[in-house]
């Protein structure tokens, strides 16, 4: 015990150490033992109690005993442990310390013994002090863990709280917001209503004077209807009594028993006249209603018609009465000798013929000559045996196949005229050698189908039809509206023209059906053909009996007379240039000399003149020279001054532009190349 004492008062033993929670808990669960430092202790103690026995022995030897032998020593188990002492057991409320004195006074053992115990003790002492040790951390613990969620509790609630007031007062604030801009809307609301209000008596009243002016109008609209209608109805009454007037005056034209008279003056000035009252018609049905002064006019010339109708029946009757009065005297002079009636017979007719000649010179044709006239039927003629025979293909309506051959060849044949376009000269090949491969009888793409016009045996001769018919629409439409566009489509037309005449001959047919004025002829009204047929016949488009505008229909001719005037100087240049033209700047010489020795027409002749010669007058320039110039000259000399005798003040923009381009020409002593031309740099593209 000095031991211990000693070394509990030394200064490693005053240390106090703190044991980790695993080495404590190790304490209080692991078995009590020995350490390992006890037997080196055991071994020195019996060293030295053997010293100390040995001189007692030699005086004493009844009192030793060995130390095996003593009774109050504990048992020491196999491994070297001893049980604890009893007491230890009993009185462990005791503490530590009145416990290890109690332990010393209840025990005497021997050195060894008492080393033991003395071990044991202290390791069950520290044991116990171990378990206090836990005891007090883990109350520790379990009082720091119950502060920290009390602290956490608080904060939370504080956090929740101060959260909550937030939300209070962004609520408020919006709230505030929301009333504030409320009565701001509010308020605007009430400005705009009574704005609105002001406004809706100011509409009110706008509205009640545009309503009463609208009556106004209307009733003003409705009298003038009226009116014009009324005047309409007089115009057109007028025209059909000059028309019916003028039918009276033809067959005396063809008068073959007055030998002395010719009735062509009438004729002429029959036609004149049924033109300015069908230009006057015209040119108020663009207005919609015509003026006060148009019937007049109108009246003005039906009574000139009368006069005229008047003036020839009297010429005529006076004819009749000096052909009797000539009979009669013819038959008085029977006995002469028959070489005097020779010579009068021989001399009768040629003053006449002199006569007529003077007034034909004097009032032109009104009608085309007669080999035209027998050219025009002929093309008519074949166009329709055209359409006859493919008859087959066209009245296909319960045959599903071959109404699918027709759609296939007609978009073979239309759409690559419908593709012509001044691109590139090696694009407009490229389409003029499809068109030929077609006619040819070799197969095409079309649609992404193999297209041939040996599917079906009228099929030939229905392609023809259809790409003469698309050549003259592309005329009628795309070059009337893009006058550059008649000279690629020319040229390609040419093309197939000089390899398929057959292609020549339908596109002429069908130009002169649609605009009658490029053969040239004035179709006549006849009897019992209606007024919607009637212009039909002279180029107009008749749609539920409204005529198109005299616009729309100028436009249409000059798109035509463009095409027909590019065609006939254009050649193919990949084609044979050995051969002549199909139909060469002759047949366009031949057309302006047959224009000009015809009576003009108001609005439509000046225009296919201008038109004509812009187009084709450098080529026939070039060509005919002096001659051109002898036409250059009359036109504006005699054909000018005619055409503006017939024409209305709404009509003069085409004679104006006439007038213009030749006089411009005769100064300057050329014809410029028109616009659009093909030039060599154009095939090389």
């Amino acid at each position: 015990w000095e031991t211990l004492a000693a070394l509990r008062a030394s200064g490693k033993g005053q240390l106090k150490y703190w044991r980790r929670e695993e080495d404590i808990l190790e304490g209080c669960i692991s078995p009590l033992e020995l350490s390992s430092y006890a037997g080196l202790a055991l071994d020195r103690m019996v060293d030295q109690s053997a010293q100390e026995t040995k001189p007692s022995r030699s005086s004493v030897p009844e009192e030793s005993t060995p130390l095996t032998n003593q009774s109050p020593c504990p048992e020491v188990t196999s491994a070297g442990h001893s049980s604890p002492p009893s007491s230890a057991e009993t009185n462990g409320d005791l503490s530590p310390w009145e416990m290890e004195q109690e332990i010393s006074a209840a025990v005497k053992p021997s050195k060894l013994t008492q080393v033991e115990g003395c071990i044991r003790m202290y390791e069950e002492i520290h044991r116990l002090k171990a378990q206090q040790r836990l005891r007090k951390w883990q109350e520790q613990q379990e009082k720091m863990v119950r502060a920290a969620y009390d602290l956490a509790s608080e904060q939370l609630k504080r956090f929740d709280e101060l959260r909550e007031l937030k939300q209070h007062q962004e609520f408020q604030d919006l709230k505030e917001v929301l009333e504030k801009s409320s009565k701001e809307a509010q308020g605007q609301q009430e400005k705009l209503k009574e704005e609105h209000r002001h406004r809706a008596k100011v509409l009110n009243l706008k509205l009640r004077e545009a309503e009463q002016q609208r009556q106004r109008q209307e009733e003003l609209e409705r009298l003038r209807k009226e009116e014009g209608q009324e005047r309409l109805r007089r115009l057109y009454s007028i025209q059909e009594e000059v028309l019916q007037l003028n039918q009276q005056i033809d067959p005396n034209y063809r008068h073959k028993d007055l030998p002395r008279i010719d009735l062509s003056a009438y004729s002429n000035r029959g036609n004149q006249i049924c033109g300015l009252v069908s230009g006057l018609i015209r040119t108020t049905s663009e207005r919609e209603f015509p003026s006060q002064a148009d019937v007049a006019s109108t009246e003005r010339a039906l009574q000139e018609m009368r006069g005229l109708i008047s003036s020839m029946q009297q010429e005529i009757a006076a004819a009749l009465e000096e052909k009797r009065r000539r009979e009669e005297e013819e038959e008085r002079e029977k006995q002469k000798s028959l070489l005097k009636k020779e010579q009068m017979k021989a001399q009768a007719p040629a003053p006449a013929q002199q006569a007529g000649g003077k007034q034909q010179k004097e009032g032109l044709q009104v009608k085309a000559d007669e080999s035209t006239m027998q050219w025009y039927q002929q093309l008519q003629d074949a166009a329709e045996q055209c359409v006859a025979s493919f008859s087959g293909l066209s009245n296909c309506e319960g045959n599903n196949e071959v109404k699918k051959i027709k759609a296939e060849l007609q978009k073979a044949a239309t759409i690559p005229v419908s593709q012509i376009s001044r691109i590139s000269g090696s694009k407009l090949r490229e389409i003029f050698d499809k068109i030929d491969n077609l006619l040819s009888g070799r197969s095409v793409q079309s649609g992404g189908r193999a297209v041939s016009v040996t599917q079906h045996p009228q099929a030939l001769d229905f392609v023809f039809y259809k790409l003469a018919e698309k050549f003259v629409r592309q005329g009628e439409e795309e070059v009337a509206s893009h006058h550059d566009a008649a000279f690629p489509i020319a040229v390609v037309a040419s093309g197939i023209w000089e390899i398929h005449p057959r292609v020549g001959d339908l596109f002429l047919a069908h130009l002169h059906k649609k605009c009658p004025y490029s053969v040239p002829f004035y179709p006549a009204l006849k009897e019992g053909t209606s007024m919607e047929e009637y212009q039909r016949m002279l180029g107009y488009q008749v749609k539920d009996s409204m005529v198109e505008e005299q616009d729309n229909f100028l436009k249409r001719m000059s798109g035509m007379i463009r095409l027909y005037a590019a065609l006939i100087q254009l050649r193919w240049p990949y084609g044979d240039q050995q051969g002549t033209h199909p139909h060469g700047l002759s047949y366009g010489w031949r057309w302006l000399a047959q224009m000009v020795n015809m009576e003009p027409l108001a609005d439509v002749t000046a225009t296919l003149l201008f038109d004509f010669l812009e187009v084709c007058g450098n080529a026939l320039m070039r060509q005919y020279r002096v001659q051109f110039w002898k036409i250059m000259l009359l036109l504006q000399e005699e054909y000018v001054p005619r055409i503006e005798a017939i024409t209305s003040s709404g009509q003069m923009g085409s004679l104006i532009r006439l007038k213009q381009f030749v006089q411009k020409c005769i100064q300057e002593k050329k014809i410029c190349l028109p616009t659009g031309a093909l030039q060599p740099a154009f095939w090389k593209s």
